[in-house]
């Protein structure tokens, strides 16, 4: 079993990305005898649509998990929902700045991630992790990589799951400006429960009984 798990290079003047740096220190481990192939993406809406369906028919993956920056959020973030629209007022790193930009014609307005959601947040928050789900993942690319991915792994699979999460700034990027951060560790930790439970739930292993209050809002 393969799990592809993205994480994009640096944008917006940052110097690090730490999508890329939890994926890339992930790669070639395994979980439940799941193997984790780590690929790094562009911050380029033109480029990512080109390589990704490539990278999901050269790794043939059973769990697409993509990993995203958005800095200013204060914990971990599930992605529920990514919408069929590029738009940006900021360039990517090619410079380009859709506008009401479809991603695929004719594809649906928008996918539910397959992933299960609700079952990482718990198990994170077990875990002492921060996290929350988000409703919207943006129209700048990490949308496009979430949205395009569910696109693909559902034409490929009906069973297959793709989902996105979105992660904090790292404590170095936020040394001259007031914003909350997140340990590279702890990051690293969570993504790796995020798998595990994409893996059990793909195997049909069920969800721990330890539930506790955090069941009562994910949101």
């Amino acid at each position: 079993m393969k799990i592809l798990l993205t994480g994009f290079e640096p944008f917006g003047g940052n110097k690090v990305n730490p999508s890329w740096e939890v994926a890339s220190k992930l790669n070639g481990i395994k979980i439940l005898d799941a193997e984790i192939i780590a690929e790094k993406l562009p911050v380029a809406f033109k480029r990512v649509i080109s390589i990704l369906p490539e990278l999901i028919s050269k790794h043939n993956p059973q769990i697409f998990i993509g990993l995203g920056l958005s800095g200013g959020r204060p914990a971990i973030m599930v992605e529920r929902v990514a919408i069929n629209i590029m738009d940006s007022e900021k360039p990517d790193n090619d410079g380009y700045k859709p506008e009401d930009e479809l991603i695929i014609e004719d594809g649906p307005v928008a996918y539910f991630a397959t992933i299960p959601v609700k079952r990482i947040i718990r198990r994170l928050r077990r875990e002492g992790i921060p996290a929350f789900i988000s409703n919207s993942a943006g129209t700048y690319v990490c949308n496009t990589v979430m949205y395009l991915s569910l696109h693909l792994m559902t034409k490929k699979d009906p069973k297959g799951m793709a989902g996105f999460i979105h992660l904090p700034y790292l404590p170095e990027q936020v040394l001259n400006k007031p914003q909350p951060s997140m340990s590279l560790d702890m990051m690293i930790k969570a993504i790796k429960l995020a798998i595990e439970e994409s893996v059990k739930e793909f195997k049909g292993i069920g969800e721990s009984a330890q539930m506790g209050d955090e069941s009562s809002s994910l949101s």
